[in-house]
């Protein structure tokens, strides 16, 4: 039932374009437009490294801050002491919009991969701690003092009686953080890069070409929904396990 929506709306697209007219092929190419655009990418091999560029930079990225999320919203989770200490800054810094990291990482680190990444770090770790200290925080007392009772503390208690008691909603978070790459890979690489999906949609607005602008999206909403779609397959076994 999910293809239905899309189906739908790519006939609502040809309609508007090929049939109707109602929009100009310069503001909204037919998509069959879009397909010869594919075409031509694929043939150059230019898909490839666009493609290439910005998936190593959501990867890196995204396990770079996925680490440091779940390192420190454990630590938040676990000790009232730390979450006094640290949960305020943290929560300060979350408010930041993603575009004002940017000239700030671009005067540190200069133009090449690693402000680009950086910034693919950040987007993923402010939904990934968050989730991550609500989740520890709120496991059930019961499971806490069973873990203690058979001798369990610290790092110990929370390896093996909270964290998997959370499993679900961590892996809810991973998924909110990597939705979060995805868009923070596009507004670095709309700003300074030669390559990647984000500097394919600033080229093709540049250059006139709405059907390459068009391709782009559809292929960062076609990577979003298979890496997601990763992290689903994983919430439902880890759900099923629970």
């Amino acid at each position: 039932m999910g293809l239905i929506v899309p189906v739908l709306l790519l006939g609502i697209w040809q309609l508007a374009t090929a049939v109707t007219g109602f929009f100009a092929p310069s503001q909204l190419p037919p998509p069959g437009d879009v397909m010869s655009a594919l075409g031509g990418l694929l043939r150059r091999g230019e898909l490839w490294t666009h493609l290439r560029a910005s998936g190593s930079r959501v990867l890196v990225g995204y396990f770079a801050g996925a680490a440091a999320g779940l390192t420190l919203g454990s630590l938040v989770g676990l000790s009232v002491g730390v979450r006094r200490l640290l949960a305020p800054t943290i929560a300060a810094f979350r408010t930041v919009p993603s575009l004002a990291w940017v000239p700030l990482l671009l005067l540190w680190f200069g133009i090449d991969e690693t402000p680009k990444i950086l910034m693919v770090a950040i987007g993923a770790f402010f939904p990934i701690y968050t989730t991550t200290a609500s989740a520890v925080s709120h496991v059930d007392p019961q499971l806490v003092e069973v873990g203690r009772a058979y001798g369990r503390s610290g790092v110990g208690l929370l390896a093996t009686v909270m964290l998997p008691a959370a499993a679900p909603e961590l892996v809810n978070g991973l998924r909110l953080g990597l939705a979060n790459a995805w868009l923070f890979v596009v507004a670095a690489e709309l700003i300074a890069s030669s390559k990647g999906l984000g500097f394919l949609l600033l080229d093709s607005q540049n250059t006139g070409r709405t059907d390459v602008m068009l391709l782009a999206i559809v292929l960062l909403a076609g990577l979003g929904k298979l890496t997601d779609g990763a992290l689903a397959a994983l919430e439902k076994r880890l759900t099923r396990r629970r």
